[in-house]
């Protein structure tokens, strides 16, 4: 995953603006990072990523899965939330 990618599909939040927003706001739980372009108030796939990113000494050098995978695993949860 490259800084420009979207780390929050659902709001198109990009892991650079996580990371900017973290160094800037310094926030305590993950949850405060939904104030950060409403990343992690959608269908919730990306806050484990969100959470990582947080607890991290050094957010920018964290490595994290790659978004096409990512993307794809949202896309067939949401598939089988539809059916339900």
């Amino acid at each position: 995953m490259t800084d420009d990618d979207d780390l929050c599909l659902c709001f198109h939040v990009t892991r650079r603006k996580v990371i900017q927003y973290i160094r800037v706001h310094r926030p305590q739980k993950a949850s405060q990072l939904s104030e950060c372009y409403g990343a992690g108030t959608g269908c919730g796939w990306c806050r484990p990523f969100l959470t990582r990113l947080l607890e991290s000494e050094r957010p920018e050098t964290e490595t994290l899965p790659d978004i096409d995978a990512y993307a794809s695993k949202r896309a067939q949860y949401r598939e089988q939330e539809n059916k339900r």
